[in-house]
């Protein structure tokens, strides 16, 4: 997981920053247009074209076959039946390519994501960094008062604590932290004699947020920051981030991700003639 969000931020760091995080509704356009366009080239090459044309059109056969016999219950069921069966195989022709396109895809959304869904801590804000511990490690404590000795948020200048930490029986800690002067900055959480940072936006432009710091799998959505190494003691670090405004689309995640879906969609549909694809 660390290395592939390393390798796909490498790669669109630099690709998103030429648009400017000024202007997302520009990058998230871009960005969805060009999904849909790598899902028809994905289709075109993986799928089985003919295949499907063919499905399709018997499919469009049978229902033609519904309409003009359709006194005939015997004729309607054998033809239902026939539908059915040529849109298993329909289905099952597409089933390669969304495997295929379901990586650069997924690569493409959770940078816009990380880029575009938040904004870096506003100066004077409090928000809650919350921490999870790794009940499965041996050596972590299980009660609340185990996680009391254990663990230890060192904050840096720019961050202090607004409220004494919360402490639950589950392996969660959270935090209320204030943030008082802006930049990226690095919280260092002790776990006897383990240390996992955080980094922590505040202020200044808008710019990719780190939200959350794992080792579990949900780490591939937030590459903002490396994940934990699989023998932390801590499972996940999260830290609550504002929404981002886009203006005129959805803002937050899920605007990131309906504008993502719905434009890539409604782009390869639109382009599929150009591409002489069969959908």
């Amino acid at each position: 997981m660390t290395r592939f969000n390393a390798i796909t931020s490498a790669l669109f760091d630099p690709l998103l920053a030429p648009f400017g995080e000024e202007h997302a509704w520009f990058d998230l356009i871009f960005w969805s247009v060009a999904g849909g366009i790598v899902a028809l080239i994905v289709y075109k090459y993986v799928s089985n074209q003919a295949g499907i044309e063919r499905a399709k059109n018997a499919i469009k056969v049978h229902l033609l076959e519904i309409r003009l016999f359709k006194e005939d219950i015997a004729v309607v069921l054998g033809a239902t039946g026939r539908i059915l069966l040529k849109n298993s195989l329909y289905l099952g022709h597409n089933i390669l390519p969304m495997l295929v396109m379901i990586v650069p895809m997924m690569t493409i959304l959770f940078q816009l994501e990380a880029h575009y869904a938040h904004d870096p801590l506003p100066v004077g804000s409090v928000s809650l960094l919350t921490l999870k511990m790794d009940g499965r490690q041996p050596g972590v404590p299980d009660t609340a008062t185990g996680l009391a000795k254990a663990v230890r948020l060192e904050l840096p200048a720019g961050l202090s604590l607004d409220a004494p930490p919360v402490r639950t029986a589950d392996g969660e800690i959270a935090w209320r932290l204030l943030a008082e002067q802006p930049g990226d900055h690095v919280a260092s959480i002790h776990v006897g004699d383990e240390i996992v940072e955080k980094r922590i936006a505040v202020g200044g432009p808008p710019r990719k947020v780190p939200v959350l710091r794992t080792k579990g799998m949900e780490g591939l959505l937030y590459p903002g920051e490396p994940g934990l190494p699989a023998e932390s003691s801590v499972y996940s670090a999260r830290l609550s981030y504002p929404e981002r405004d886009l203006g005129w689309l959805p803002n937050g995640e899920m605007g990131v991700l309906a504008t993502f879906f719905g434009l890539s969609i409604l782009s390869g549909f639109a382009l599929k003639g150009l591409f002489g694809v069969t959908l």
